[in-house]
């Protein structure tokens, strides 16, 4: 081999060292420079004043304190560390603490997913296929704990997928990252159930003679992993919490990010899956059951729920690695000298100038761009006007239960459905949406309604404007409030200012 040759591999190895930290800051600063789209689920609101209580008193919550429908009733929060993340940068950058928070969080996954499946495939591949990636899970991308977990989630199943791949057990010292995983968000259910089909992988295609062996070290991992998952304040709890969301039948198809896949309009989701077929035919992809059961399980979860496109754009390039690393028959010698101490010193430089560049931008940009949250899910106005009013009980829009939470109202409904259950949601909905009207005026005798605040664009203002005993005393682009009309016969009057 010649000098050159020989220095032309090394550079190039300790270029490609750096590609995952560089594609990790483009993700940083894109999202930073988007970071106003962050801020548009009314559920951070609540995420973050749970992270405030749990900071200020020293404890979990394990009762409901912010509606006045559900006081009391048993409740925990399976993200209590997200949301103690997310309240400590907000409470010292405002809303710009949450947004780096939350482009950390995607940044730092799209680095560990090209650092993992380098490993396998051609660096632009890998690149190419973050972006992907990305694009599929923008419409889930916001400051709430799934994205804070998300690069726990794929390093956990990249970490099992190529433990598979060299047909051997996963290592005890990852169990912390399902500990970790476990406190910031609910969906570690996933990583515990993708256990199985990856020991199966790895299993079939082991040496007869250590089949059983392996299996029994992956049986063994998965109750480690088990419990791991139950480390955290509340214990087995937070494997019951988890998964009581899913329990809520009907209604999961009336919450967006839980509704199926809608493939009335072309979406980049169903181009992905088109493209998918399209490669698997073209290049005759052949693979293994536990393999196509993982691909599949993704894609029915992913059709199932939108909120599972960001898991399925994520890990199912994770599953297809190996194979397409096979297909590609890459064959490149490593790079000599890559892991003397002048290449490593190099690489470690060049990383540090890459994150110094990132927050160098990101302190210029905050200089003269300040962050706040979308206006269609913060009635300002209508609510400083029920606090003038000093309403108590206010029967209050979805989409409004985070803000008011923040103000320190008290909620009929917000985001925290596992809480109200299927059935009284259900009957919200039916009410304010014109389904089943006549639940508006039951509901809102049964719970001693004082005040209504509900979205401009729906049905529900107007219903009550045909409502004896009920008023419109506001109205702007975003809320409608009623109140209860005390006037002789009980008129209801339409009052714009």
């Amino acid at each position: 081999m010649s000098l050159s040759f020989a220095n032309s591999i090394t550079v190039q190895g300790r270029a490609r060292a750096l590609v995952p930290l560089c594609v990790g800051a483009g993700a940083y600063l894109f999202f930073m420079y988007v970071g106003d789209t962050l801020l548009q689920d009314s559920d951070s609101f609540w995420q973050i004043k749970i992270g405030q209580w749990i900071i200020d008193h020293g404890a979990m919550p394990y009762t409901d304190i912010y509606s006045f429908t559900r006081t009391g009733a048993p409740w925990i929060s399976t993200s209590w560390l997200s949301q103690v993340l997310f309240a400590l940068s907000y409470a010292q950058l405002g809303w710009a603490g949450p947004v780096i928070l939350t482009a950390m969080g995607v940044a730092l996954t799209a680095a560990i997913f090209v650092y993992l499946l380098d490993v396998q495939i051609e660096a632009p591949r890998a690149v190419l296929l973050a972006m992907l990636a990305l694009l599929l899970s923008l419409h889930h991308v916001l400051a709430r704990p799934h994205v804070l977990a998300l690069p726990v989630m794929v390093a956990w199943v990249g970490l099992l997928m190529a433990t598979a791949d060299r047909r051997s057990a996963p290592s005890w010292y990852w169990l912390p990252l399902m500990a970790l995983w476990a406190n910031l968000h609910g969906g570690f259910v996933l990583g515990l159930a993708l256990i199985g089909p990856i020991a199966l992988e790895a299993v079939e295609h082991a040496e007869k003679g250590r089949r059983l062996q392996l299996f029994l070290r992956w049986v063994l991992f998965g109750i480690g992993a088990l419990v791991a998952s139950c480390c955290t304040p509340y214990g087995w709890g937070t494997l019951l919490g988890a998964t009581n969301i899913l329990r809520l039948g009907e209604l999961l198809s009336l919450i967006f990010e839980w509704m199926p896949a809608n493939f009335a309009t072309f979406s980049s989701f169903e181009g992905a899956l088109l493209g998918l077929i399209a490669f698997g035919y073209y290049r005759g992809l052949v693979l293994s059951a536990p393999r196509i059961f993982l691909i599949l399980f993704l894609t029915w979860s992913a059709l199932t729920h939108v909120r599972s496109i960001e898991a399925f754009a994520f890990l199912v390039p994770l599953v297809l690695a190996k194979p397409l690393g096979q297909l590609a028959s890459r064959s490149q010698p490593d790079a000599p000298g890559a892991d003397r101490w002048p290449a490593r010193y190099v690489t470690a430089l060049g990383a540090l100038m890459i994150v110094a560049a990132s927050w160098a931008s990101t302190s210029l940009y905050m200089g003269h761009h300040s962050f706040s949250f979308t206006m269609t899910q913060t009635p300002v106005a209508a609510v400083d006007l029920l606090e003038q009013r000093k309403v108590q009980r206010v029967f209050n829009a979805y989409q409004f239960g985070g803000y008011l939470i923040s103000r320190d109202i008290p909620v009929y409904v917000d985001g925290r459905a596992e809480l109200y259950g299927e059935k009284f949601v259900m009957d919200f909905f039916k009410a304010t949406e014109g389904k089943k009207p006549e639940l508006l005026p039951r509901l809102l005798d049964e719970h001693k309604i004082d005040a209504t605040l509900l979205a401009a664009d729906a049905p529900g203002p107007q219903i009550l404007d045909m409502l004896k005993g009920w008023k419109r005393i506001y109205t702007d682009d975003i809320a409608v409030i009623h109140v209860r009309d005390n006037t002789v016969g009980g008129s209801a009057t339409n009052a714009k200012p």
